[in-house]
């Protein structure tokens, strides 16, 4: 088991980098949380790996914390869920967005996610719901209200989860939604 790479990044293209280890190339396929972490080609990189065995292929999953890897093993562990679609749903929703839809019981919110149908997304909450790597990640995650409102509007705007959670992280819980959406878009542009 390939467990964590470590070398210099030569290439990335959307959902796949290359990480070459003393001259050994590895294409690893990541989550998009993972890849807009990644440092300019040509830096140092280290990433958490898991290595699925085909008939037909052996394919390298990486991620940038632990939590992420976990999440990705279990989804993994529910029925009709491949590698493809573990790595849509962590790139479609952070992993405590995604434990708090489980905690929540919301379909809904993952339904957003490419490829997940109503059944697929309700299997998911059926089967997630007590895991460990979901139940920590339910403690640190944010509380709907205002600024889910205002996460969801500069996701819309073609903003994404790391640029969003960046202009949240400032804001003042108590802001209406309307000015919270202002301050937001502000520091977006001074960025």
């Amino acid at each position: 088991m390939i467990g964590r790479i470590t070398g210099i990044l030569a290439a990335k293209q959307p959902p796949q980098v290359l990480v070459d280890v003393n001259g050994v190339g590895y294409e690893i396929d990541v989550p998009m949380s993972t890849f807009y972490t990644l440092p300019a080609i040509g830096e140092k990189l280290s990433l958490l790996t898991h290595l699925a065995i085909r008939e037909d292929a052996h394919l390298l999953y990486g991620f940038g914390s632990e939590t992420e890897r976990a999440a990705f093993r279990e989804l993994l562990k529910v029925s009709g869920i491949g590698a493809k679609t573990a790595l849509s749903v962590l790139s479609g929703l952070s992993v405590n967005d995604l434990a708090a839809a489980i905690a929540a019981g919301d379909a809904g919110r993952i339904v957003k996610v490419p490829g997940i149908g109503k059944k697929t997304a309700e299997r998911l909450l059926l089967e997630l719901k007590g895991k460990p790597v979901f139940a920590g990640a339910i403690a640190s995650a944010r509380p709907a209200g205002a600024s889910d409102d205002v996460r969801q509007a500069l996701l819309a705007l073609g903003y994404n989860e790391r640029e969003t959670a960046e202009a949240i992280r400032g804001l003042a819980a108590d802001l209406p939604v309307g000015e919270a959406i202002r301050l937001a878009l502000r520091s977006l542009s001074k960025a």
